[in-house]
């Protein structure tokens, strides 16, 4: 699964609809959707920045998804419940 981006938060990061031409498609229920891929540059705290791949979605009702492509690649994720806590660490 790749990564998702709407296109509220895709704006909001300053990327340009028409500047990104590579339409990549989408499945299930948002097959109707058009996306495009867009790369972008995160940090999450003190970690090294990572860029990102997105399918940076024409609809800002879909959610933020952060998939195996490339997350979860670049990014080890431990959810620990009974300490309310999220640890990431960077591969």
């Amino acid at each position: 699964m790749v990564n998702l981006l709407p296109y509220s938060i895709g704006l909001q990061l300053g990327a340009v609809w028409e500047e990104q031409t590579v339409r990549l498609p989408l499945a299930g229920n948002l097959a109707m959707v058009e996306a495009r891929g867009l790369f972008v540059h995160i940090q999450i705290g003190d970690l090294e920045p990572v860029r990102l791949a997105f399918a940076w979605a024409q609809a800002s009702h879909v959610a933020l998804i952060l998939g195996q492509t490339n997350f979860f690649q670049e990014f080890d994720v431990c959810f620990e419940r009974s300490r309310h806590m999220i640890k990431i660490i960077r591969l």
